[in-house]
């Protein structure tokens, strides 16, 4: 059996890696402090401690905030916070506002605890019905923050929270790119998100819109109209290449008029928008893609076009192209979306 020859780094090659290792340590300069609860809680509602736009919105259920607070009241090691000092003397929160705005919850008398695990005599108590004891213990317990240089850069900030937040099964990948790839390119997608006539065709539930469900679907939108035939399998990865790739590439106005005109023509030809039915309180990714980008598929093919009836919206061969099971194909991809486009245009597949 033959063996597999071992490439070997040479001297050279070890040196250069050791100077970008130090080069780039540099750049991360911080801190170690220690901060009771009540001074946190204290300079967070000072703004003082403040959450910056590339964070995620506070979305921790009930469940996760009471057992936080049960792991406070226990004594149990908290991961550690990050900060970054800036220019104006403020500290912005890198990671652990969600556990800031639930202890800030707590003392404030909003958070009733219920469902504890370890300590279910407490269950029914806000922070007011503790003992005085207890309510001091918790206020000076003290949460080790790790806290950033000023010259800490932003894109170094939101790759920390990148880092922090990947592969956690609590933050979404939409949650994560925003965090770490967000800028000028992204507010545009956030913009289109917002879009009131989106909102109305295309249902959410407030729980994943929170989440970036919307901007998820609209960065779908783009990416896919102008690159699914390039698509494999692995969405997120291709979504990231995608927004790396156009961030500083791209023409806003051209963007809001491409999304502009398929949600019109959305709104006038399809019956209950981008939903299965008029009462429908959610919208599957896989039926959005197929209809947002078979119609402007179809509309780069004929801006004046007026389609035949959209029934075939409920044919076996467009259920067919939209199940689940498709999502991460890139062939099946690209059937569902020229599927739509060759069903508006009057053509067959």
């Amino acid at each position: 059996m033959a063996k597999t020859k071992q490439l070997r780094v040479d001297h050279l090659e070890r040196n250069a890696a050791d100077a970008q290792i130090r080069d780039l340590q540099r750049d991360v300069d911080y801190d170690t402090k220690d901060f009771t609860i009540d001074y946190i809680i204290q300079e967070f509602q000072k703004d003082y401690f403040y959450i910056p736009e590339y964070q995620r919105k506070f979305v921790w259920d009930n469940k996760r905030r009471r057992r936080f607070i049960e792991s406070v009241l226990l004594g149990l090691p908290i991961p550690f916070l990050f900060l970054a000092e800036m220019d104006d003397g403020r500290l912005e929160i890198v990671d652990g506002a969600q556990r800031i705005q639930t202890l800030e919850e707590f003392v404030n008398g909003d958070l009733q605890l219920q469902g504890l695990e370890k300590l279910p005599a407490l269950n029914g108590f806000r922070f007011s019905d503790l003992s005085e004891g207890q309510q001091r213990k918790f206020k000076n317990r003290a949460l080790r923050m790790i806290v950033l240089d000023a010259e800490t850069s932003l894109e170094i900030r939101q790759d920390i929270f990148d880092r922090i937040n990947t592969g956690s099964l609590n933050a979404r990948a939409s949650e994560i790119r925003k965090g770490a790839l967000g800028g000028a390119f992204y507010k545009i997608i956030q913009t289109c998100a917002a879009d009131p006539d989106f909102l109305r065709l295309c249902p959410i539930t407030d729980s994943v819109r929170k989440r970036g469900e919307a901007e998820e679907l609209v960065l779908r939108f783009f990416a896919y109209s102008d690159e699914y035939q390039s698509f494999r399998h692995d969405v997120a990865h291709f979504l990231d290449a995608y927004i790396r790739k156009r961030r500083d590439h791209f023409d806003s106005a051209e963007m809001k008029r491409r999304f502009g005109r398929m949600i019109e023509f959305v709104s006038r030809h399809f019956p209950h928008g981008f939903a299965k039915s008029s009462g429908a309180k959610t919208t599957p990714r896989v039926r959005f893609e197929a209809i947002a980008v078979g119609v402007h598929l179809a509309l780069d093919r004929d801006r004046s076009l007026v389609p035949r009836p959209v029934d075939w919206l409920e044919s076996d061969e467009f259920k067919h192209h939209t199940t689940t099971h498709a999502s991460n194909s890139g062939p099946k991809l690209k059937a569902r979306v020229e599927y739509v486009r060759n069903q508006l245009l009057g053509k067959k597949a």
